[in-house]
């Protein structure tokens, strides 16, 4: 039976080995899904929000396999849990669930290719531009730990500080308490945008 499902934020939800209880639709919130290495570094593989899919409990579904990543509760979430037992048989009867998922499945591909391009293909300061932009609040601040940006950009803190001094050193940033205040866009988004 599908059943209604609240979580608030810090939650972990699931992490590496745990078996999956079902497929959540999201009303509301997110949910951050990280991968973490033999190492011990992080990167953010992508967001749960409304309308969007995890792409790691789909495939625990699908393969009956566990979970390899861990979800944590980024901004309180509510929706529903279609039950692992029912998800087989709502994909082959419902349309409306089917084209749902299967639209989630695709848009996450798609957000992985752009993951895989932006880590392999495309260079650090244009990332840590990049996810700058993304975070930032409507007052420009982006409330972040540079460990938290190292995650966001699968680097290590001590590279994300040194780029954060030099961007400090060029004016596009100041480095405040609690995060990072982007003190000229524009010239940030010129940092995002090239492509050397």
């Amino acid at each position: 039976m599908i059943r209604r499902f609240a979580a608030r934020a810090g939650d972990v939800l699931f992490h590496p080995g745990a078996a999956c209880p079902g497929f959540l639709i999201l009303d509301e919130g997110t949910i951050r899904v990280t991968l973490t290495a033999a190492n011990g570094r992080e990167v953010v593989l992508y967001r749960v929000t409304r309308g969007s899919i995890c792409l790691q409990t789909f495939t625990c579904l699908v393969s009956d396999a566990r979970y390899s990543a861990e979800g944590v509760v980024e901004a309180d979430v509510t929706g529903e849990i279609v039950p692992a037992e029912l998800f087989q048989a709502r994909l082959a009867e419902d349309d409306g669930f089917r084209a749902l998922v299967f639209d989630g499945v695709a848009e996450r591909f798609s957000e992985y290719q752009r993951l895989v391009e932006e880590v392999a293909l495309t260079g650090f300061d244009q990332r840590l531009a990049r996810v700058l932009l993304r975070l930032a609040d409507a007052a420009s601040f982006v409330t972040a730990t540079h460990a938290a940006l190292a995650v966001e950009t699968a680097s290590g803190r001590a590279f994300v500080s040194r780029r954060l001094a030099e961007f400090a050193r060029q004016g596009v940033v100041e480095q405040a308490k609690g995060g990072v205040q982007i003190t000229d866009r524009v010239g940030l988004e010129r940092i995002a945008a090239d492509s050397r």
